[in-house]
């Protein structure tokens, strides 16, 4: 699996004299999930309690990362003066995989700024090992969207600030957050370029005018903003084609989503997963060409005709049968597991889920939009205040104004971003959680 390590299962053999050193050695390495004989977890309160012993010797079993094996080995073998026997299997001989009782742990493994954003991922569950992992694709999404909704280039310094002291450890009372450090100085950096574009310095609309007006200079006429969202007589054509920018990142993110569905099913071959269903190559040319054939009826002035209805029939059809059609490609019979009435019933069901959740996913992405738009008006009454405060009155307005809106808004934004990566990314292509690596550690080992 990309970005995720591959995983082996050993069986140590040691002499019970050995056992102690060997588990402190283990627990301050942090690299096996202890388990049991089947590759299943146990109960961390009795970790040693599950380990098997006869007279003289003692079994201890788990999950290690294939690349660390090997090393492990020569360790284990040094502590031990060589009374020591280590077997290795595969995840697929392991008897609990292998009945389908045990899933195999995964353990990304990423350089550190995608490693900061892991934890997102793994809130929501951790993915089935050999399947797709979507750490990249939120990373990047995520960066952006929050600069979308939250643009304005001097709060956006301050995350990048507090970002930079969060890597360094520099905010002891922060320090369980030093890990999200690269994601702060990426939404910063996010935020502080959406900033550049909309003009917005710490909710102040005009100490960036030089900078706008020198940029928008480079392509023809000089404006005192690259990109105006405050809402006015003058720039309702930019304030909807904004709207429409985030309707077309929402089906930049759906169709990703999809893609990610195709290529985890042909990696696992599961044809029937790849070509039907709502999240299937048939869900996917429906929303496809539902979403050009708008496009086209709108901005070409192509009315619908025969053609439409053959595409959008077919595709239907095959999210309408996707089950009976998996079962037959796949060569799984019956064909029909429950009968041919209930076959048609969920049908219906998926027929109703497509249509309704492809037009949910993408329609809610005007919630960045209108995110963005609310953004700009907030920091506009903010400046007002300001100015007829007036003095030392209207920069406590300023201060406490935006203070309240890097973290608030901030929190507010940072959750509708995961909102959206959850239930329009996510739904294409996590269909079944996997089992998180969580090494054995010693107590006090951090």
């Amino acid at each position: 699996m990309a970005g995720s390590l591959r995983m082996k299962f050993i069986q140590l053999l040691v002499l019970t004299e050995d056992v102690q050193a060997v588990t402190d050695f283990l627990g301050k390495k942090q690299i096996i999930q202890l388990s049991t004989d089947d590759g299943a977890d146990v109960p961390p309160q009795n970790v040693t309690g599950s380990f098997e012993y006869t007279q003289t010797t003692c079994k201890i079993s788990g999950w290690v990362p294939a690349q660390e094996v090997e090393g492990l080995a020569e360790e284990l073998d040094r502590i031990t003066k060589g009374a020591l026997a280590i077997s290795v299997f595969e995840p697929e001989e392991v008897p609990g995989v292998k009945a389908g009782t045990v899933k195999v742990p995964v353990k990304f493994n990423h350089g550190k700024f995608i490693r900061s954003f892991d934890r997102m991922v793994l809130s929501f569950g951790a993915p089935h090992y050999d399947s797709v992992d979507p750490t990249r694709w939120v990373a990047l999404f995520f960066t952006i969207l929050f600069g979308l909704m939250f643009g304005d280039a001097g709060q956006g310094l301050v995350f990048v600030l507090l970002g930079i002291l969060l890597t360094k450890n520099a905010l002891k009372f922060l320090s369980n957050w030093s890990k999200f450090g690269p994601v702060f100085i990426a939404l910063g950096c996010s935020s502080t370029i959406m900033g550049i574009i909309t003009g917005e310095f710490f909710a102040n609309a005009t100490v960036l005018v030089p900078l706008s007006r020198f940029i928008t200079g480079l392509f023809g006429e000089p404006h005192d903003h690259i990109l105006h969202l405050m809402p006015s007589a003058d720039n309702i054509s930019v304030v909807f084609g904004f709207f429409l920018f985030t309707l077309a990142m929402g089906f930049v993110i759906n169709t990703t989503g999809l893609i990610l569905n195709f290529s985890d099913a042909i990696k696992n071959k599961e044809l029937g997963r790849f070509l039907f269903g709502k999240t299937g190559l048939s869900g996917a040319v429906f929303f496809w060409y539902v979403v050009w054939m708008a496009i086209r009826i709108v901005l070409i002035k192509i009315p619908l005709f025969w053609l439409d209805w053959v595409v959008i029939g077919f595709s239907l059809f095959g999210v309408f049968m996707g089950h009976p059609l998996s079962r037959l490609v796949e060569g799984r019979r019956p064909i029909f597991v429950h009968g041919l009435f209930t076959a048609v019933i969920e049908g219906i069901v998926e027929i109703l889920e497509v249509v309704s959740s492809y037009l949910s996913n993408t329609v809610s992405f005007l919630r960045v939009g209108a995110f963005g738009l609310a953004h700009a008006v907030l920091g506009f009454i903010i400046s007002t205040m300001a100015e007829l405060a007036g003095g030392l009155g209207g920069i406590g307005v300023m201060i406490i104004g935006n203070a309240i809106v890097i973290v608030l808004e901030g929190m507010i934004v940072a959750i509708q971003v995961i909102r959206l990566q959850y239930f329009e990314f996510f739904s294409k292509f996590f269909h079944k959680t996997g089992r998180e690596f969580k090494p054995y550690c010693c107590e006090g080992v951090v």
